[in-house]
């Protein structure tokens, strides 16, 4: 899911309830601007307000991955060669 996905969401609930952008931002403890972009789409590491916004509209926010992610490698850095790094 993108930021401008999660906003578009968050937008649809808010609105389902007839709330406007200040009513949610007060119900999360979070200005009206952030609700804003948020719905905007604009990519915020501002995650427990998201998350308490999407509450607030009612989505429920599942912790099941989309898909495994890859694993980072833990020797990138050794000499040792590609083929032999785990």
């Amino acid at each position: 899911m993108t930021a401008a996905e999660f906003g578009l969401l968050i937008r649809r609930g808010r609105r389902a309830l007839g709330m406007t952008q200040r009513e949610l931002a007060m119900v999360i403890n979070a200005g009206e601007r952030f609700v804003v972009e948020l719905e905007a789409g604009k990519s915020t590491s501002q995650l427990g307000k998201a998350l308490a916004a999407a509450q607030a509209v009612g989505m429920q926010i599942s912790g099941s991955p989309l898909s495994q992610p890859s694993r980072p490698h833990a020797n990138v850095a050794s000499d040792a060669p590609a083929s032999e790094r785990p």
